[in-house]
């Protein structure tokens, strides 16, 4: 027999936890900002103008990065490909929602002549960021 496996937080602190996770200004992103910067980009952060809101922003070379959380949404790696033990359906649903919206926005960039870019989580520890195709080949 198999035990259940139950949270080492109450309800209240689990839900506070959740509460705090941020949606910008992440640790990956802001190393990412950093590392670009060094290599000379400048950039705007979170334009709400555009669909998606993308973390960073390159206007003069029409490119946009998105920095995701794998497990927020659904990457293939090894922290996006975790099943939640509590509340499976809701995260299940939530995670498949994050994932279509994801789609759509960068869909939506592309028809404007964006060029998107989504850098994973787990790719910022061996990600160089200068090979990054953020200017365009007509610049």
């Amino acid at each position: 027999m198999t035990a259940k496996r139950t949270d080492v937080f109450s309800a209240e602190k689990r839900s506070a936890i959740m509460r705090a996770v941020k949606s910008s200004d992440t640790k990956p992103e802001l190393q990412l900002r950093k590392a670009l910067h060094r290599l000379g980009y400048r950039y705007r952060l979170n334009v709400k103008t555009l669909s998606g809101k993308p973390d960073l922003v390159f206007a003069k070379h029409r490119t946009v990065i998105f920095v995701h959380g794998c497990f927020w949404h659904g990457h293939n790696c090894k922290r996006g490909a975790r099943k939640p033990k509590t509340n499976a359906k809701y995260w299940r649903e939530k995670i498949a929602q994050n994932k279509a919206r994801d789609q759509r926005n960068q869909a939506a960039l592309s028809e404007y002549g964006w060029r998107v870019i989504t850098v994973w989580e787990c790719e910022l520890r061996d990600l160089d960021p200068a090979s990054l195709p953020i200017k365009s080949s007509t610049q």
